[in-house]
Order: C-alpha cells, then structure tokens, then sequence
C-alpha cells in the first residue's frame, strides 16, 4: 500500500482509538489503559487488508478514498479481534517479541504478586474484553464511513461473511490440535483458507470492489483471486514459521514445531519414512535449538518444504490466471499483480 493510503487509514484508526480513550477515561483509568493496549495491537501489521481494500477500490476508478480508508481499517480492526482471540485460543502472552494484551495484564498481575495461575486467567480475561471490543468496532467503522445504502449493508455483509469463515476455521484448527491422526492436505488448506484467506484477501477485494460499485463478476473473480492467493500466503506463512529469519518474520521459528502444528509441510512429512523420527521430535514444549535443527533436516530430506513450496507456487499462479479474466481492467491487474509476486518472492 502506498504512503498516501496507509496515512489515510492510519488517520482513521488514530482517531478512532483517540475517541474511545477519551470515552473510557470517565470509567476509570484501567479501562482506558485496556483501550491502549488495543491501539498498540493495531500498529506495526503489514495492513494487508486495507492494501486489498483500498487496492481493489482505486483499481476500479474509486476516488473517495476516505471512504474506502474507513472500510480498511474495518478490516484491520477485524484483524486486530482475530488475532487478540487467537492468541487467547493458543495460550500465547507474547506477539512481535513484546507482551501481547495477555502478556502485558498477566505481568503486571505477576508483578503485583499475584500468583501465576490467576495472573494467567487476568491476562486472558483481559483479552477477550479487549477482542470483544475491537471485533465490535469492526463494524460501527463501516457505520462511520460515510458509504450510503445499499452500498454499505453490502459492504457489511462481506465483513460479517469474514467473520463468519473465520470463527469456522478457527474452529476446525483448535480440533486439529487434539485429533490424534493427521488431518489431509486439503483439510488444511481448508483450514487455512476459513481462517486467515477470506478475511485477509477474498472479502477485503470484495469490499473493495462493492464500494467502487463494480460489476457482480468483477467480485465474484476478485473473491477467486483472494482465495487463491491467500492460500498460497498461508502456505509460505507456515515455511516461513519454521525456516524463516526470525528478524524478519517477527516471530520464532521454533514455536510452531514445538506445538507440532498441522500445517502443509508436517502433513506431507507424515506419509514418509522420516515421520518415524520427526513424530517423535516435534509437538514437545521443551524441544531443543538442535532437535529444531534437526527436524528442519528431516522436513528438507523427505521433501515437505519443496512440496509446500511448490504448493504455493501454484496457487499463486492460480491467483494471477484469475487476474487475466478478461473483467479485470489492467489498471486493477497493475495494481493487485505485485500482491502475487510477494508471494512468489518468499518461496525463490
């Protein structure tokens, strides 16, 4: 996204964050407290979903992008609830290398001396609140944003559709946590698309492409190009979880085989000989930096990361066939295209 549009979003969850502080001062200074936690949870991200909003709308000849800016930062504030949610879902009290809203309510409490447990339960207690909330304001944004009817029940019918995938993703990958079998590749995929795709890419095109009120078709394949897209996001999201520079990504790469988390990559890796081993290295807690390494060995060896890899690869090149239908103005290719070689850069 753009300098001049990430600004305008920016603007827009500034001033919504400004507001809510100001209105929670008079209940007392630890919900105001709560509401900045929040607004520091917001900033930093990539703002993928404004880029597909805002992306998808200038694409189209849209010219109100302040409009489009508040039904960006709708998305972003989905975003927000989702992964504040999720973080509760996976017992996690740290994001970007600093404590999240759990984290941050659970070392105060510690501090206080309060003992783990309970301080545990008030990190997580704290942020569902602050889920709820944000989760909530996703949709008065799209109140806010000034888009008449019918234009907005649409839009917000799109955001209630990203919601509604996502809680049934998150679902099925809290069930792959327990199930002892392997869950297919394709229950993954799945999984993945419900979870992250359709809130990331497919919805935030369509939103896009309804406030520049554009024709039905023109959504429908923009949705395509999002599932296909954002599929392939989350594959070498997922590589990237175990064979990424830490630097980079913002996140350990050791996490994920440590919780033994069902992705592409582990699912392949089962149907081979080196399973016999790596089932025994992964989804222990106090896996070693040298078990980590050596798992990673066995995931290259057996042929899962190449498999991931060209996984991805392909559907990203799904995603830019969607592009070329003949519907899409170029001036919306020139602008969605570079969204697909991101992807494809991260597997060369």
């Amino acid at each position: 996204m753009n300098a001049e549009r990430a600004h305008l979003v920016d603007a827009v969850l500034q001033r919504f964050f400004s507001l809510s502080k100001k209105r929670a001062t008079p209940l007392g200074a630890h919900y105001e407290h709560l509401w900045g936690l929040l607004e520091r949870n917001t900033q930093g991200g990539k703002r993928f979903r404004p880029r597909m909003v805002m992306g998808a709308y200038a694409g189209l000849g849209g010219t109100d992008m302040d409009a489009a800016a508040y039904v960006g930062a709708a998305f972003e504030l989905l975003h927000t609830a989702l992964i504040v949610h999720d973080d509760v879902i996976d017992r996690d009290f740290v994001r970007r290398g600093i404590p999240n809203i759990s984290g941050a309510y659970r070392d105060s409490a510690v501090d206080r001396g309060v003992a783990t447990d309970i301080a545990e339960h008030r990190g997580v207690s704290a942020a569902i609140i602050a889920g709820d909330l944000a989760l909530f304001n996703a949709y008065r944004l799209i109140d806010k944003s000034g888009v008449g009817s019918p234009l907005r029940e649409r839009i917000v019918e799109v955001l209630d559709e990203a919601m509604f995938a996502s809680a049934a993703g998150e679902l099925i990958d809290v069930d792959f946590s327990i199930d002892p079998g392997m869950p297919l590749v394709d229950d993954i995929l799945t999984m993945e698309r419900l979870k992250t795709a359709v809130y990331s890419f497919e919805t935030p095109l369509q939103a896009g492409a309804i406030l520049a009120e554009a024709d039905e078709e023109v959504v429908t394949t923009l949705g395509d190009f999002g599932r296909e897209i954002g599929i392939a996001y989350q594959v070498v999201d997922d590589v990237l979880g175990v064979f990424g520079e830490e630097e980079a990504t913002g996140k350990t790469t050791i996490g994920d085989l440590r919780e033994g988390k069902r992705t592409v990559m582990i699912a392949f890796a089962s149907s081979t000989p080196a399973w016999s081993r790596l089932g025994e290295l992964i989804g222990h807690a106090d896996l070693t930096l040298a078990q980590a390494d050596e798992a990673r060995d066995l995931l290259v060896q057996c042929g899962a990361r190449a498999f991931a890899d060209d996984l991805a690869r392909s559907y990203a090149q799904r995603a830019l066939t969607r592009l070329a239908e003949p519907c899409i103005p170029q001036r919306l290719r020139a602008e969605l295209h570079p969204v697909a070689e991101t992807v494809l850069d991260r597997v060369r």
